[in-house]
């Protein structure tokens, strides 16, 4: 069974070249299945059964995980399943004619530009540290990057005199402007505190943490709800909370939604046009408003 799993992680990063996100999701969800459907059944992935499939989703709702939760879970193991058909392990996938319901879709919370202004304002800069934090704050609004791509990108992915970031996800590459407080942040850093904060000089990881390796995605939460409490603002921030403000904000002060789907790195635009919805809801919210309200 594991020789499996591991085979079909090689696969995905080898060959489909998908991001570490992506496989570190997908194995998550099946190696979860594979111990469920052990400890359970006494099975190996290979003798599952389609009851087995439906039994495990209908234990992860028992459990009170949402119905994205469950459609992710499902969609893992189909693509799990095909894998071994393709590769002559299966002749028939036990992943067929199940679907689950994901439940309403909720529109992603986003910032104000004057909560972005107030967020981007707590870093204190009076030391490598400060300096770094307001870096990484400043980059990921301006780019929309998702915290994985932030915490890859190294020095050379950094072009200042141009000012763009070099952003890699799986196959894709895109470049991404920066605009100028951005740069300012990422110039003084990079210029000046990156090389007091690296442990060894060989270290290409542009942001690190306190011990100079690479900054991980837990650390910079940590970071990021850290200077949320500081910023006093309620709602609950997280990185991907930087990239949806990022999208809504440019659609509302013009962006087409092409430019909007390179700049994001989506390969479907449908995932684009989810932030037009929300456009379209605050632009009328904000014309009731100064409609109806005495002193707008």
């Amino acid at each position: 069974m594991l020789d499996l799993i591991c085979a079909y992680e090689n696969y995905l990063s080898k060959v489909k070249l998908a991001s570490s996100n992506t496989v570190s999701s997908y194995l998550r969800d099946i190696r979860q299945f594979a111990q469920w459907l052990q400890s359970t059944e006494d099975l190996s992935v290979v003798d599952a059964t389609q009851q087995n499939i439906r039994d495990y989703l209908s234990e992860l709702e028992a459990q009170g995980r949402s119905g994205a939760t469950i459609s992710r879970n499902l969609a893992s193991l189909k693509n799990f399943y095909a894998y071994l058909i393709s590769s002559g392990f299966l002749e028939q996938s036990p992943v067929y004619d199940i679907h689950v319901d994901r439940g309403e879709k909720k529109l992603p919370q986003i910032l104000t530009e004057r909560e972005i202004e107030l967020l981007l304002s707590q870093p204190v800069c009076v030391d490598a540290k400060g300096f770094r934090d307001k870096a990484m704050l400043e980059l990921m609004y301006a780019t929309g990057i998702r915290v994985s791509e932030l915490i890859d990108l190294d020095v050379d992915d950094v072009n200042l005199e141009q000012g763009i970031i070099k952003c890699s996800s799986g196959k894709k590459v895109r470049s991404i402007p920066l605009y100028p407080a951005a740069l300012r942040a990422l110039t003084v850093y990079m210029r000046e505190f990156r090389d007091t904060l690296v442990a060894d000089q060989s270290e290409r990881a542009l942001f690190v943490n306190v011990i100079g390796s690479r900054m991980s995605r837990q650390g910079f939460w940590k970071i990021l709800k850290h200077y949320q409490t500081t910023a006093h603002i309620e709602k609950d921030i997280t990185p991907h909370t930087l990239r949806h403000s990022f999208a809504v904000h440019l659609l509302e002060n013009g962006a087409d939604l092409g430019s909007l789907q390179e700049l994001m790195g989506h390969s479907d635009i449908s995932s684009t046009q989810m932030y037009t919805h929300m456009v379209g809801q605050n632009q009328k919210l904000k014309a009731v408003y100064e409609k109806c309200h005495p002193k707008a």
